[in-house]
């Protein structure tokens, strides 16, 4: 548990620099807007174009120190978050990293100076109370070894993945938001179940195993939709999906085929503290994009 909390610390305090990368870049030579949003989260379409995923945005936010900074934590996290799911069930890992959205939160009042309503303090709160109870009520990692047919379907979905992102391009704004937030958290999901999936370290264990293509490209997938995501649209509706995605499905796996329980007697508190750190998390999914006010008054140039 120790290392998927280190993991929601990483990735926490990652979205941070990484959305102020995201939308510095967006306001590149090629930009004409200007940084500020609506109050919902809304870029107001200035990137313009019909895409869904944009490459150029990522090898532009590629040259910020922060983007930069922020991948270092990236992978600081994705360490962290292999040994926990070695270890623990899929639906703790997840929870806890939907719970990166309660750090986020707190290093953006804390360094950034944004402002948190009692409400949004609470719903702090709400997520620690879910994890203690998750922490409380988890078993040890499933038992099961994952099927072939189950290795080729995370391969499957991480190319849906991509396709996803380039068909939400299409759809209206807010609609766009949540589709890539969606994709991105289904991407990150397709990670946490191919970590379990790979059960040989060695070179020829690893490449001939269809979850580990899976894991790079859906967790490059994943990367990719997340920092459209950050720039696109609502990025409170992205981050939301983000959470559903990332969190439900692999959880699901998990259980009916991994073979993830929980404690003797104690089904009832997983559930009850798995939906009470996700329902937390989402009530702060604001944080995708808080740190566009600091952004706004500290002028940082492109």
């Amino acid at each position: 548990m120790v290392c998927a909390l280190g993991a929601a610390v990483c990735f926490g305090t990652a979205t941070v620099l990484q959305a102020i990368a995201a939308r510095a870049a967006a306001r590149g030579p090629e930009s004409s807007g200007s940084p500020g949003d609506s109050p919902d989260g809304s870029t107001g379409g200035s990137t313009g174009g019909t895409s869904g995923v944009d490459a150029a945005l990522l090898l532009r936010a590629l040259r910020e120190w922060r983007y930069i900074a922020g991948l270092a934590l990236d992978g600081a996290g994705f360490v962290l978050q292999i040994v926990a799911l070695r270890s623990l069930p899929i639906y703790t890992v997840g929870a806890a990293l939907a719970a990166s959205l309660a750090v986020t939160a707190v290093v953006a009042a804390w360094l950034l100076h944004v402002r948190l309503s009692g409400l949004e303090w609470g719903a702090v709160g709400v997520v620690c109370v879910g994890l203690a109870m998750l922490g409380l009520a988890s078993g040890g990692e499933g038992d099961r070894a994952g099927s072939t047919a189950l290795k080729y379907a995370m391969l499957g979905t991480a190319v849906v993945v991509l396709l996803l992102g380039a068909l939400a391009g299409r759809l209206p704004d807010r609609g766009r938001a949540l589709a890539l937030g969606l994709g991105a958290g289904f991407g990150f999901g397709v990670v946490e179940v191919s970590v379990r999936l790979i059960d040989g370290l060695t070179p020829s264990a690893l490449l001939t195993n269809p979850a580990t293509y899976a894991l790079l490209l859906g967790g490059g997938a994943a990367f990719l939709l997340l920092t459209s995501a950050l720039q696109r649209g609502s990025v409170t509706t992205a981050t939301a999906g983000l959470v559903i995605g990332e969190t439900i499905g692999p959880a699901v796996v998990g259980v009916v085929w991994l073979g993830d329980r929980t404690r003797e007697g104690l089904a009832w508190l997983a559930v009850l503290g798995f939906a009470v750190a996700v329902a937390g998390a989402l009530a702060l999914a604001r944080f995708g994009e808080a740190p566009v006010e600091v952004d706004e008054s500290e002028s940082v140039a492109p």
